[in-house]
């Protein structure tokens, strides 16, 4: 069975906002890959904990055929460095694996599927 990792950033530890919105969006999402069958892992990163570093370490715990890039990470210009740094981990500890994008936590499973569905991938 294909695994699937998303990558995004900790809703409880940004400033200044309600982590429950987006808390609640993510189980969901998380809910919809158990409907389509799939194993997800998820690495919800702190700007100020080292993220790189946490990302590395979810790219090499497993082997994984798709890799999810959240918005909050890609659509936040401040974050442009990162969002640079996370495709290119991607790339270097799980050449294999498919990049994906999702529009909100609640569709991760459909970015992953455009992937997985590829002839090859699952």
């Amino acid at each position: 069975m294909a695994r699937v990792l998303v990558i995004g950033l900790d809703p409880a530890r940004i400033d200044g906002w309600d982590p429950e919105p987006v808390q609640a969006a993510l189980a969901r999402g998380r809910a919809r890959f158990g409907e389509y069958g799939i194993e997800a892992d998820w690495c919800l990163v702190a700007l100020d904990e080292h993220p790189e570093q946490a990302v590395v370490e979810a790219l090499t715990r497993r082997d994984y055929a798709c890799v999810v890039i959240g918005g909050g990470i890609r659509t936040h210009e401040p974050l442009l460095e990162l969002f640079e740094k996370v495709v290119n981990l991607v790339r270097r500890h799980a050449p294999g694996a498919a990049i994906a994008f999702n529009s909100t936590p609640e569709d991760c499973a459909d970015a992953a599927l455009r992937w997985l569905r590829e002839p090859g991938r699952s």
